[in-house]
């Protein structure tokens, strides 16, 4: 028999936490690993617009290390779990910056704030970037809530918010289409 997707435990509204802690699904515990999955999803999409393997073998990285972050998000520090929940390590932040570091060697200098724009991966990888900064800001919120953060997950948000910023830069290099200048009123 196949296992069912639906467990019907959530149909209040709560959630349990690695660990068995009960939850609001409003909890900013919730919204926080929510947001990574969403992330995540947005990674996914990125993925299919790139062609080069290199590229793509790094997004496959970033998504089974969003992964990693989510499993530490969805954790109750305060609860022994069975589970062995995977860590973030320095080197994952390292690679980002490295990656970075990379493209940057064949991408002009920026003279000017870019839009968002020009090509369905560049926007595609923007689009990922807000929403990776969105996951940071709510991991910010928990930290300053008091809640246990793990710090590398703020420094690998933080960083991978980064890297996706660079990537649009890159990826319109690579297709050879204009960034778009933001032109502001005066």
């Amino acid at each position: 028999m196949a296992l069912k997707i639906y467990t019907k435990t959530g149909d209040k509204g709560k959630t349990s936490l690695i660990g068995g802690t009960k939850v609001p699904k409003s909890h900013i515990r919730i919204e926080s690993y929510g947001t990574v999955d969403e992330l995540n999803s947005y990674i996914g999409l990125v993925n299919d617009y790139m062609a080069e393997p290199g590229t793509k073998a790094m997004l496959k990285e970033i998504q089974d290390r969003l992964f990693t972050v989510g499993a530490a998000l969805a954790t109750d520090p305060d609860k022994e779990t069975k589970m062995a929940i995977p860590d973030l390590h320095e080197g994952d932040i390292t690679l980002l910056e490295k990656e970075i570091d990379k493209m940057n060697e064949i991408l002009p200098p920026m003279k000017f704030f870019v839009l968002p724009g020009g090509h369905v991966a560049v926007s595609t990888c923007h689009i990922a970037r807000c929403v990776c900064r969105r996951a940071e800001r709510h991991c910010v919120q928990m930290q300053e809530e008091g809640m246990f953060i793990e710090p590398k997950v703020l420094q690998y948000l933080n960083r991978l918010s980064d890297y996706l910023f660079v990537l649009g830069r890159y990826t319109a290099h690579i297709l050879q289409v204009e960034e778009i200048p933001w032109k502001p009123r005066v």
